[in-house]
């Protein structure tokens, strides 16, 4: 194994690891050696993945756009483990709505979710990080990795809250690794293109949209969630100890691919 790829014993708190691209980057981590902490507001999802995990990982109730659940959460993986060495903002919802038609109770909660959400979470875990002792010789003291979207991109029609809070994501990525680069934390992000999910499987899997999709991407499928543990263990692991600011799009050529 290329060493600086090696995330073992690593503290990683992964939020929306019960399902979808969370679980799979939980799991992966987990097979990589490092000790998996798996949020989620849904207790018996929290209870499922934390059996799956085994010992020496943790699962916890998580909901992160309430302050005080996610205040709890890191308190219990510090309480635990003795540190966080990194943190995944996996957590978010979508809705598919004419925008003329979305109410604004219906764009506030998308975007307290996925924008404000993974914001609070990112100030709450460097609060512990920026305390803790430095690993390595970088002087390297955590690292933070958002998940992004093709949304962050490019406009795709009906999920506009969705879409503007992805895009936000990247506003996060770069301010806060501007930011923070000076306490030893890095900020990055993942932009995943097509995978379905329990959050977009209805929009995609046999649907108008979904063929389209999957017909502008030029390896011609739909990718699976599995196939973004790789871009997540670079980014938490000393390989990437230079690399902040940045997005990694895992796309299957989508953003690639013009008429």
């Amino acid at each position: 194994m290329y060493k600086p790829l090696d995330i073992s014993q690593k503290v990683c708190l992964v939020t929306g690891g019960t399902s979808g691209i969370g679980r799979e980057i939980a799991i992966g981590f987990a097979q990589a050696g490092a000790k998996v902490v798996a949020g989620s507001t849904n207790p018996d999802k929290v209870a499922a993945i934390a059996r799956e995990l085994g010992s020496g990982h943790h699962a916890v109730r998580l909901d992160v756009a309430d302050e005080t659940s996610v205040r709890n959460a890191i308190a219990e993986t510090k309480n635990k483990f003795g540190r966080i060495d990194a943190v995944v903002n996996a957590a978010g919802v979508i809705a598919r709505k004419p925008s003329l038609e979305v109410t604004t109770e219906e764009f506030e909660r998308v975007i307290k979710t996925n924008l404000t959400g993974s914001f609070i979470v990112a100030r709450e875990a460097a609060k512990v990080m920026k305390d803790q002792p430095p690993t390595g010789s970088k002087g390297e003291r955590g690292n933070i990795v958002f998940i992004a979207s093709l949304n962050s991109y490019i406009s795709l029609v009906e999920v506009l809250a969705y879409a503007t809070s992805k895009s936000g994501v990247l506003g996060l990525v770069r301010g806060l690794a501007n930011e923070w680069a000076g306490i030893g934390i890095r900020v990055n992000a993942i932009a995943p293109g097509v995978f379905p999910t329990d959050l977009n499987r209805p929009l995609i899997e046999g649907t108008d949209r979904g063929r389209w999709l999957k017909a502008h991407t030029p390896l011609g499928r739909f990718g699976d969630a599995d196939e973004l543990v790789g871009a997540a263990v670079y980014l938490v692991s000393p390989a990437a100890s230079y690399t902040t600011g940045e997005t990694i799009i895992v796309d299957g050529g989508f953003l690639a691919k013009g008429v």
